[in-house]
């Protein structure tokens, strides 16, 4: 009996690759399905009780099932992902420990079930909110109290019936929402204008979508994606209206809107600041809307008697929490899978004067947060804020100066490949605090900003990340400086919250120090070894390259020279931006942080 069921399970994969590898316009399409059909109802109505051995399918090759879902005509077959198989009474004495396959089938003739009632209607769609982002990628919101309690397993489906695979991203606070990342189907890609997805925990049981009104799908090149309230007002994060760089709107052209712009109910207010991607305007006097609802907020341009799309709400005022009171100096960084990088570089800046950490994860899925955890537990004060908007360094800066305000004085914006050094602490036996807080309590009360040099190193015929740390791997460096880094205080911001390139620009009054090179410098490891830049340059954000696959501002100094627009290596690599060898912080590093063991020295950061 189970070598007969074996043989048709044989024959159904031999057909399934068949039926992938015509295509729509072949003749022999249809039949094909139709006898597929007709082998599964031979299994599954001549031998109901018969336990079903492990199903040649799960040795059907990925890449068939790839290439089928992008070439089927229909959504006849989708295997990309595992998933649950259905609980169908028919099959109830499928072994635990079968691999999970499932197949869709569109258009056929009704099923008979033996002794068995139909299984169950679908599940109605879950109302999402979802934004099509750089990448064919589509960002998936889920409204508090409809996300499950599993954050796995779950697919999007398309107006089109096509699926994609969701993958768990974060959840964004204030209100608390889940989301999901899926890409965008080919076909899809094809169908304007783009709709929304809805979610499913199986493509087995697709969403009822039955007079279903598919709305929008929302572009995230002009979208109101953050707000912070703060004591006083609210900070809109905004893309889409100054979108020329050193151009930006006048505030009387906006407004600020709260609650539904459908609704007669919703309160405006005036906009007081409008800068890159940074909006200000008063908080509204009146309650608006009902208290158990969060109330969304928006940008409204009233020249043009539009409201920007918006997945931002009004909150009551947040602000970052510290047990630690007060912090001198914090730093503050964008942070995407540097679990790796992490320690070396909260422990080497802790030393020197650095009190608080704020990382701003970008929606990392390496050991990031666990990290994180070790490192609080060894005493180090460090938080994380899920900010899961894609290329925006200057946004995420500026809501950090608001975010953090009433517990750092001051903040070192500077990236986890970059090191505060100056080669005066080389005759210092051991680190001090001092060092970097020094550099802001010696100078006058109207200081606002200090400005650091960077010196970028190269690969230094590095092929993989160095196990002692970046310090101690990476010791030629490009000969003159490019870019610099600044640490500022908070209060002295100018109300625009505007920040190129890491400094800000500072109120009436404050001042900003930029040091020579010779006094103090950031070591930047910029161009590592080539597994690690890929991974850079796939993500790479700058103030003037926004993508580096595409061929705009080439000559910028944010593009690694020689690289192109591809993430391929470049011919000599390991020794490229090699022009000066300098072992000043890899030997200080060294004597502060070393410890001898049997194969020579271990950092302090090594686990």
């Amino acid at each position: 009996m189970n070598k007969l069921i074996n043989t048709h399970l044989t024959n159904i994969s031999s057909f399934l690759s068949s039926l992938c590898l015509h295509g729509s316009s072949d003749p022999y399409t249809l039949p094909i399905l139709r006898r597929f059909y007709r082998l599964c109802l031979i299994v599954y109505h001549h031998y109901p009780a018969t336990p079903l051995p492990p199903s040649p399918l799960s040795s059907f090759p990925l890449r068939h099932l790839q290439l089928c879902n992008q070439r089927r005509p229909h959504r006849h077959i989708i295997a990309v992902a595992p998933a649950p198989v259905p609980s169908y009474p028919i099959r109830e004495n499928l072994p635990a420990a079968a691999p999970s396959n499932y197949a869709i089938i569109d258009n056929l003739t009704a099923v008979h079930f033996v002794n068995s009632s139909p299984p169950p209607l679908p599940p109605s769609p879950i109302s999402t909110t979802s934004i099509l982002l750089p990448g064919w990628e589509v960002f998936v919101i889920v409204p508090r109290g409809k996300d499950s309690s599993d954050p796995n397993g779950d697919f999007c489906v398309f107006d089109n019936n096509e699926v994609s695979p969701a993958k768990y991203f974060g959840r964004l606070p204030f209100p608390d929402r889940a989301t999901f990342i899926c890409p965008l189907p080919l076909h899809a890609r094809r169908r304007l204008p783009f709709k929304q997805p809805v979610l499913t925990k199986s493509p087995m049981h697709p969403p009822q979508t039955n007079g279903f009104s598919w709305p929008l799908l929302l572009q995230w090149s002009h979208l109101v994606y953050d707000s912070l309230t703060t004591n006083h007002d609210v900070v809109l994060f905004v893309k889409g209206v100054n979108i020329h760089q050193g151009t930006n709107r006048k505030p009387s052209e906006l407004r600020c809107m709260f609650g539904d712009d459908a609704s007669n109910n919703s309160v405006r207010t005036a906009v007081t600041t409008s800068m890159q991607e940074v909006f200000r305007c008063p908080r509204p006097e009146q309650t608006v809307g009902g208290e158990a609802e969060p109330i969304k907020v928006s940008l409204e341009i009233v020249t043009e008697n539009k409201v920007v799309p918006s997945v931002a709400y009004y909150t009551p005022p947040r602000r970052l929490e510290s047990k630690k009171g007060k912090s001198l100096l914090c730093a503050n960084t964008m942070v995407y899978n540097v679990a790796k990088f992490l320690r070396e570089w909260v422990i080497y800046h802790s030393k020197i004067g650095v009190e608080k950490f704020l990382l701003y994860d970008n929606g990392s899925d390496d050991d990031l947060q666990q990290v994180v955890e070790e490192l609080v537990k060894e005493g180090f004060d460090i938080s994380t804020y899920f900010w899961a908007w894609p290329k925006t360094q200057e946004a995420g800066f500026s809501h950090a100066a608001i975010y953090a305000k009433e517990v750092c004085t001051w903040i070192i914006y500077i990236d986890v490949d970059e090191f505060v050094y100056t080669p005066s602490w080389g005759n210092l036996p051991k680190p001090s605090t001092s060092l970097l807080q020094s550099l802001l309590a010696r100078n006058s009360s109207k200081l606002g900003q200090i400005s650091i040099n960077c010196r970028e190193f190269g690969p230094s015929e590095q092929k993989v990340h160095p196990v002692m740390g970046v310090t101690q791997g990476y010791h030629c460096r490009r000969r003159h400086h490019n870019r610099h880094k600044s640490i500022v205080r908070l209060d002295a911001i100018d109300d625009s919250l505007l920040n190129v390139v890491h400094h800000f620009r500072l109120r009436r009054g404050y001042k900003t120090k930029r040091f020579v090179s010779d006094h103090i410098v950031v070591n930047h490891y910029k161009y590592q070894a080539w597994p690690e830049f890929r991974e850079k340059f796939r993500r790479r954000v700058s103030a003037y390259v926004l993508d580096w696959t595409q061929k705009l501002n080439p000559k910028s100094h944010d593009r690694a020279p020689g690289l192109g627009f591809s993430a391929v290596e470049p011919d000599g690599w390991p020794q490229k931006f090699c022009e000066v060898h300098d072992h000043g912080l890899r030997d200080l590093a060294r004597k502060w942080f070393g410890m001898k063991s049997g194969s020579g020295y271990k950092m302090a950061w090594q686990r």
